[in-house]
This record gives C-alpha cells, sequence and structure tokens, in this order.
C-alpha cells in the first residue's frame, strides 16, 4: 500500500481514520492531538539544534502527519481537506513574495522581512474589517 507519495500519505490517513481503521486514530480529535503537534515541532527544533539531518527527516514527516491528520479529521466534517490547505498556502506564499512573482524589486534579507510584516499586518486588519461585516 505504501508507496510513499503524497497523495499516499492522504489515502493512508483516511483509512486509518475511516471504518475499519485504527480504534486510537479514529477516537482523536482536534485538542487531542494538540499535544502531539507541540512535542513534534519541538523534536524538530532539536534536530535543527544538532544539526542532525537524518533526526530531522524523520521528525519533519511526524509534523506533517500531524498537520494531514488535522485536514482529514476537517474533511470528515466537511469544512476543508489537505488541498485546501495546500492551495492556501501557495496563494499565501505567492502574496507574500510579490518581489519573486511580481515587481517589486528587493535587494536584502531585511527588507524582505518588513515587506513580510507588512503585508502580513494588511491581511490580518481585512479579515477583521470582514469579520465585522459578516
Amino acid at each position: 500500500m505504501a508507496r510513499g507519495t503524497f497523495n499516499d500519505l492522504i489515502k493512508i490517513m483516511a483509512r486509518l481514520r475511516g471504518p475499519g481503521g485504527c480504534p486510537w486514530d479514529r477516537r482523536q480529535t482536534h485538542r487531542s492531538l494538540l499535544r502531539y503537534l507541540r512535542e513534534e515541532a519541538g523534536e524538530v527544533a532539536r534536530a535543527v539544534r544538532r544539526k542532525d539531518d537524518a533526526n530531522l527527516c524523520e521528525e519533519l514527516g511526524d509534523v506533517l502527519l500531524q498537520v494531514v491528520f488535522h485536514a482529514q479529521m476537517a474533511s470528515e466534517r466537511r469544512k476543508f481537506d489537505i488541498r485546501d490547505v495546500v492551495a492556501g498556502l501557495c496563494r499565501k506564499l505567492v502574496r507574500r513574495h510579490p518581489h519573486v512573482f511580481g515587481r517589486k524589486r528587493l535587494k536584502t534579507a531585511a527588507e524582505v522581512v518588513v515587506l513580510w510584516r507588512e503585508l502580513k499586518r494588511r491581511e490580518k486588519a481585512r479579515r477583521t474589517r470582514r469579520g465585522r461585516r459578516g
């Protein structure tokens, strides 16, 4: 079953959560998984600090598992799925890098950080205004 593609991962998670799947996986909620997400992020940080690439690869897989797990649960509630997560991330990366995907030109990493913060601030302000209307 596991050939190792991203689509395989999505199918495996759906099977684990589906009828006849894993009882532990089926019991989990977004809240119950929070501790594992925090733990895995900490393990990524440790691998980075230790410059342990093999462990970093494994721990990044564990973080990815958490992302796919949460997306699968949201999909079961018909709220969003992993494809929506990926599409939203792609849009955000392009939107926050107009110096790469648009006409704006920046020369330094410091300029990029300033622009990133400004774009993020504007996005948050737009979301806040939308929330007041709706």
